[in-house]
């Protein structure tokens, strides 16, 4: 449907012919990133707008509805300020050092009896309430200090338990009505959320308790006001890794040279990179490694998890990194490898041990991140390796007597793991709870997150998105109904695969001595 007559040039849109998911055509509008010309006829790149980075492609004219298209608008300049030419208001260095003069001025000014007006604050605390059902009426959250002088739950307080902290008087318990278990939750009034700063086209919406602006400020996380035609655009159309081929979703650095290449060769056991089959066979013959460096710290069937140091085993901690950096379009590279650890996740047969998948993280993080990075690779996903990778993680956080939490912000697919994984872990132990000496069971959310490790707001965050939470006879409770009961129990029947604690074989280390790196 391309009109040979029209020119089109990089920044145009225009609706293109693509198949959807059930295999029916559709014509979803697209921006034309290069164009590339061919003596038989020319190829576009397009991005499919509102659509993943990762179904990007190359086009044929034919697949074009020209009659739509749409040229890209050219940007008004910038008209003089103050009279002097290039004094617009389009630098961001000059705007952040004007807001560094100011800062500087007003610290060192002199009070002349005025004061200034403090910031305010954007209120971080999370209420409960906020996203309990909306046919529920829910009065607002009692202040902290109204919640140190009213009495806690009085109709089902125990004397017994009088002596008690204050979290342990917010039970948990156990109701039954109408056939449907009912389980109280415990308010957390002034409950400080970290605001996070930034957007991600990856990034989760904001109705399942994460924050919609995620943190753009992590070890891994990419700037994407840096991003340019370059790296928006896939640069390796193919990967082979020992017995699969894999088709990159995003950019990743690897050299220039390589780039042109129909077929990307890698050792699947030390991960190099090279240009053809017979370089990759002459490499086999040289290379020792028949698993991933570094310890074997787990082992259970055929699946193993090796520990790696990114100082001791930096070539192959970058050549990893690489390889991930063609399916995670939101972290950025880093060559300098020395502060994350790095489990790979490999699968065991006659030939060696073969790269599943892996997550990294730091060797100290301040703000209890247990995972940078994680990846299953293609061929093994929709699998039950992403939920083993995220249970892996977590068993290391509880050797290490922690909560941990991801860094965000998560990718796409990232997210879905990560609720299905957190929302399995909480329904275990709420399905699990038992009567004592003839009383409703009682849980706290400090004990959900010391059992399972996982991070208080997210468990919180977790039940808000299954919308759990109601509001009954003046108490928090939990709802869980008959369907989410079945959907658990099915989803617990197809997960096979799960970590055994007994082969971990893990001692954690204190990485706060920087001579131990």
């Amino acid at each position: 449907m391309a009109d040979s007559l029209v020119e089109i040039i990089e920044g145009c849109r225009l609706p293109v012919l693509r198949k959807n998911q059930e295999n029916e055509d559709e014509w979803p509008l697209a921006e034309v990133l290069s164009v590339r010309d061919l003596p038989r006829t020319p190829l576009y790149y397009v991005h499919y707008i509102d659509f993943n980075k990762r179904l990007d492609e190359w086009v044929t004219p034919d697949r074009l509805d020209m009659k739509k298209l749409q040229f890209p608008k050219k940007e008004a300049r910038t008209p003089p300020k103050n009279g002097l030419p290039g004094s617009g208001p389009g630098s961001p260095e000059r705007d952040v050092r004007k807001s560094l003069d100011l800062s500087v001025q007003s610290a060192s000014a002199p009070s002349r009896g005025k004061t200034l007006p403090a910031p305010k604050r954007r209120a971080e605390s999370v209420s409960l309430a906020t996203q309990a059902s909306a046919a529920t009426p829910v009065p607002s959250l009692p202040s902290s200090a109204e919640e140190s002088q009213a009495p806690v739950y009085p109709a089902l307080r125990d004397p017994s338990f009088s002596s008690t902290p204050r979290e342990q008087h917010q039970p948990l318990a156990a109701l039954t009505t109408n056939g449907s278990t009912r389980r109280l939750i415990p308010p957390q009034p002034g409950r400080k959320r970290k605001t996070c700063g930034g957007t991600d086209e990856d990034s989760q919406d904001s109705s399942d308790g994460i924050p919609s602006a995620p943190r753009m400020t992590g070890s891994l996380v990419s700037d994407r006001s840096h991003d340019d035609i370059v790296t928006r655009m896939k640069n390796i159309d193919c990967i082979e890794l020992g017995r699969h081929r894999l088709k990159p979703w995003y950019f990743s650095p690897y050299p220039q040279e390589l780039t042109g290449l129909p077929i990307l060769y890698l050792c699947e056991y030390c991960l190099q990179y090279l240009k053809s089959l017979k370089c990759l066979q002459r490499h086999l013959t040289k290379c020792n490694l028949r698993h991933p460096p570094g310890n074997e710290i787990y082992r259970k069937g055929t699946i193993s998890f090796f520990e790696i140091d990114g100082r001791k085993n930096k070539t192959y901690s970058q050549n990893l990194c690489l390889l991930a950096k063609c399916f995670l379009d939101h972290k950025t590279l880093y060559y300098d490898t020395d502060p994350f650890l790095f489990y790979v996740m490999t699968e065991y047969d006659s030939k060696g041990f073969h790269i599943v998948g892996y997550f990294s993280k730091e060797k100290e993080s301040t703000e209890d991140y247990n995972v940078a990075c994680i990846l299953t690779l293609p061929p093994y996903q929709r699998r039950g390796y992403g939920k083993l990778l995220i249970e892996f993680s977590y068993e290391l956080s509880k050797v290490e007597g922690k909560t941990g939490t991801p860094e965000k912000p998560l990718s796409d697919l990232g997210l879905l793991s990560y609720r299905s994984y957190w929302t399995q872990t909480i329904l275990e132990i709420l399905m699990n709870l038992k009567p004592e000496n003839g009383e409703r069971p009682q849980i706290t959310i400090n004990e959900i997150s010391e059992i399972t490790s996982v991070k208080k707001e997210d468990v919180i965050s977790t039940l808000q998105y299954l919308n759990l939470i109601n509001y009954y006879k003046g108490q928090y409770i939990l709802t869980l109904s008959e369907d989410i009961v079945e959907g658990h129990e099915r989803a617990m029947q197809k997960r096979h695969l799960r970590i055994d604690s007994k082969g971990l074989h893990f001692t954690p280390k204190d990485w706060s001595k920087r001579g131990k790196w």
